[in-house]
């Protein structure tokens, strides 16, 4: 433990970090005034001996609650005796509701020591959490509690971060404080906070711990110097939330997680298709010459994005009126509208401290945050001087549904689908103590000078408005710039210091002894909630525009249930391998274990180049992803996907699976909404009791019917892919793989090629063709792909929907089953159009299940024309 804490000195100029001999003289809790039912457990808990006080001041009385809330989730809450100390705003996490539970019908089992105070808890027989690895501490700055660990754990979760997906488990700290993280370095705090970690223990279940609290802390995972494992929480306030929940597997662990901190949004059937950006575009015209490339390249291109280049001097709710004048983004969106193509925005918190509409009703309102002295709290972002939004304020969502309405007004202003928040942890350029942002913004050139004005498209943009086209008097050429780069508390230098690697708490964003509106609660303890605060709040205004229509918003910044809000896209990552292999455990985490599975990286990387042969893998890798967007970074060479030949023949590839795909994303996406299901998620959630997954975090499962196994190595034509004790079927060509628990290796696969296999047992609707659009795509008839299990059944099922209302309704919502050379369809059938079935495809599996051999008849298509309007049984052998 002293080894391990000693790593975690913090960044010039704070002070070091307490050690093992800090604490252990502390006296910990005696229990008393047991009440106990079936249904919960009370208790007092008082300090036992003398205060040790050491990086606060002990509280002396506490009060313990357990519920039995159902018979898979328990919830253990320790808080002080007169509930002074600050606890998460059920205004930002809803808690969820007690449920019907008890004590007798519980698979988890709450038992706890007297003196000093511990508690277990179990299933069955088996430990689960056992804090008599070390005394509670309850101090009014810093809380520690340690868990036991069985040996060698296999534990997940824990974000945002860039380690593996099973998480390490000697020497490890996890530190959970939002922050700006360009790049998104290894062991290291990043953008999100998510205080959830999955324990999956094989053939016996997997169970999940959730602290709900705030508060910025470290959790170390070490072993003692006698070799025993442990987990430690050491957080800067707050209260002990705890909710266990357990799952016979771990898509039960996460379907009981999303009752707690609440199921994910549904999207808009467009959001799925393939989104393009660059934080760069000089003018209107230059993003209009991306959406001309694109078609002429025959790639779909679904939605067009624009970073902050769009706004006046990095101002939000503005335009620069010389490179994106209104009258022409209106066009540019008009015709994107008219093509079935979409448009998107950037939306960041700070505001311009400057003569300009959203700053000036901002401060009539008095929605920004001030300083303890009532004077505007200011800091320097993109614009220069900033202030950003309180979203405790009570009047800030009229402020936000205000800005919206008016800016993204679809007669007048930018007629927006979507939007992107950035900057929301929240992010601040000054460094800490920021004393004149006025003069750090001059010195650091904020906002950086625009571009040379164009006065038109430097070349013929076919299809496009006339104003749209070259004129004579154009000769600018782009030169782009690099980026720029409680009563008695000590709120802003805690005697406890977390690992933050941007140093102090208040370095580089907002200060933490600012006091909100309404409740005032301390940016010290609601640090990590400013991002999901921003999300919810952007939600409620773009509901406002359109109150009938589902938003697609994606955020940078996230907490814990921020999936039923918003999408998340990874942040600020680089062009760089080891960001696409780490992509793929990232996307699964937030997917399947934090319960926002629209998710996805930037393809290709953000920052630096990327490489022709990086970039055709990723547009392979990023079309399996949720969230499919391209964006990369000012001063790079462009990546848009029609740059090299080789990325335009990946992506088309690519993108045509899944556009084909798309209903069997839909679907299952749609029920994660319903359910808690994953879609997104790693091998060892359908494969649980198979060791060999529990560590695999470069193949994943894409729904539970497609395996993918991309290539993760750079200059390589072949891939390593583990095949668990299962039938599978090559996507491309139907031949069978008969999985014997055992890598096969995969060979020739050139850069415009991803392997994908169809796991045996599933029936997969797909489009009978792809299209350049959503819109388009949903035109097209169905086929079916029929991919026997072991045993020769199969099952699958397809909902469809009007694809954007935000009051959802089935038009159709079916199952498949295949039984004995039988297709069955059945289920509800209320719809409008013409759905049909086309043709089903029936994959063999070959003489035992074997490898068939070229023309063995690995698969057989049959053509239906099934109208998909009743209950329908067809013989397919």
């Amino acid at each position: 433990m002293l080894g391990s804490l000693l790593l975690l000195a913090p960044l010039a100029g704070a002070a070091v970090i307490g050690s093992r001999t800090d604490t252990k003289h502390c006296p910990g809790y005696k229990a008393s005034n047991i009440q106990e039912d079936d249904r919960s457990l009370t208790a007092d808990l008082t300090l036992a001996g003398q205060p040790c006080n050491t990086y606060g001041t002990d509280l002396k009385n506490l009060k313990l609650l357990v519920e039995y809330q159902t018979d898979e989730r328990l919830h253990v809450i320790i808080h002080d005796a007169d509930e002074q100390v600050y606890q998460v705003p059920e205004s930002v996490v809803p808690r969820v509701d007690g449920g019907d539970g008890s004590r007798t019908g519980s698979a988890l089992k709450f038992e706890y020591e007297e003196e000093p105070f511990s508690f277990t808890v179990k299933r069955d027989d088996e430990v689960l959490f056992d804090s008599s690895a070390s005394e509670l501490i309850f101090q009014s700055q810093y809380l520690k509690l340690r868990t036991w660990l069985p040996e060698d754990p296999y534990l997940y979760g824990l974000g945002e971060h860039t380690d593996p997906l099973r998480l390490p488990t000697t020497n490890y700290t996890r530190t959970l404080w939002n922050r700006d993280s360009y790049g998104i370095p290894e062991n290291s705090n990043l953008y999100g906070t998510h205080p959830v970690y999955y324990d999956h223990r094989g053939e016996s279940g997997t169970h999940g711990v959730f602290l709900l609290n705030s508060n910025g802390m470290d959790i170390h995972i070490d072993k003692t110097e006698d070799g025993k494992q442990y987990l430690e929480y050491n957080t800067l306030g707050g209260v002990f939330d705890f909710y266990f929940f357990t799952g016979s597997n771990p898509k039960e662990a996460s379907m009981e997680y999303s009752e707690i901190i609440g199921l994910p949004a549904m999207q808009s059937y467009w959001t799925f298709g393939f989104h393009q950006c660059r934080y760069g575009y000089r003018d209107v015209y230059q993003v209009a010459e991306v959406v001309y490339n694109y078609s002429k390249a025959g790639i779909p291109l679904e939605t067009m994005w624009t970073d902050i280049d769009y706004m006046e001097k990095r101002r939000v709710f503005t335009l620069d009126p010389d490179r994106f004048p209104i009258a022409k983004m209106r066009e540019l969106v008009g015709y994107l509208h008219d093509h079935d193509q979409h448009y998107i925005v950037m939306v960041d918190p700070a505001v311009s401290v400057s003569d300009n509409v959203g700053f000036n009703r901002g401060q009539e309102k008095e929605i920004f945050l001030q300083t303890q002295n009532g004077s505007l709290y200011k800091g320097a972002v993109w614009p220069g001087v900033t202030a950003y939004p309180d979203w405790f304020h009570p009047d800030i969502q009229e402020y936000w549904n205000t800005e919206f309405s008016d800016f993204f007004n679809a007669e007048t202003g930018v007629d927006i689908d979507g939007l992107w928040i950035d900057m929301n942890e929240a992010a601040n350029f000054c460094p800490y103590p920021c004393t004149n942002p006025e003069q750090y913004s001059i010195d650091n050139n904020l906002p950086p000078a625009p571009p040379p004005v164009r006065s038109s498209n430097p070349r013929p943009l076919p299809g496009f408005p006339a104003n749209f086209q070259p004129s004579a008097s154009h000769s600018q050429k782009r030169t782009p710039k690099k980026k720029v780069g409680l009563p008695g508390r000590d709120l802003i230098n805690p005697p406890y210091k977390i690992r933050n690697d941007a140093g102090s708490l208040s370095n580089k964003t907002i200060n933490t002894d600012i006091i909100h509106a309404g409740e005032g609660y301390a940016e010290y303890d609601t640090h990590n909630l400013y991002g999901t605060m921003m999300s919810s709040a952007s939600r409620g205004a773009m509901q406002h525009r359109r109150p009938s229509v589902r938003p697609l918003i994606i955020t940078r910044s996230t907490y814990a249930g921020a999936g039923q809000h918003v999408g998340h896209w990874l942040g600020d990552n680089l062009s760089q391998w080891k960001q696409y292999r780490i992509a793929i455990a990232q996307s699964l985490a937030f997917a399947s274990m934090f319960q926002v599975p629209m998710v996805g990286a930037d393809v290709c990387g953000f920052g630096g180049n990327t490489t022709e042969q990086l970039c055709a893998r990723w547009a392979s890798l990023g079309a399996f992803h949720t969230f499919y967007r391209n964006h990369n970074e000012l001063g790079n060479i462009g990546q848009e996907f029609y740059q090299w030949p080789s990325v335009a023949d990946s992506a088309r590839k690519a993108i045509d699976i899944r556009y084909r795909l798309l209903d069997y994303i839909y679907t299952s996406f749609y029920e994660q909404t319903k359910t808690g299901e994953p879609f997104l998620q790693p091998m060892f959630y359908l494969y649980p009791e198979d060791k060999n997954t529990f560590s695999n975090d470069l193949q994943f499962f894409y729904g539970d019917a497609i395996l993918v196994s991309p290539v993760t190595e750079e200059n390589s034509t072949s891939v390593d892919a583990y095949f668990p004790d299962d039938i599978f079927y090559d996507w491309y060509t139907g031949e069978p793989v008969r999985g014997r628990g055992a890598n096969v290796t995969l060979n020739n696969i050139d850069i415009t090629h991803i392997p994908l296999h169809i796991r045996g047992g599933s029936i997969i609707p797909v489009r009978s063709s792809s299209a350049m659009t959503t819109t388009e795509l949903r035109e097209k008839s169905f086929e079916l792909i029929v991919a026997p299990d072991l045993d020769g059944t199969a099952s699958g099922n397809l909902y469809l929907d009007d694809g954007d209302s935000l009051e959802q309704k089935a038009t159709l919502e079916v199952e498949f089953e295949y039984r004995k050379g039988m297709l069955r369809i059945d289920g509800k059938f209320e719809r409008h159009g013409n759905v049909r079935v086309e043709s089903v495809t029936l994959l063999a599996q070959g003489k035992h299940g074997s490898r068939s051999r070229s023309g063995d008849g690995a698969k057989k298509t049959i053509k239906t024309n099934i109208d998909l309007s009743e209950p329908t049984e067809i013989k397919l052998e």
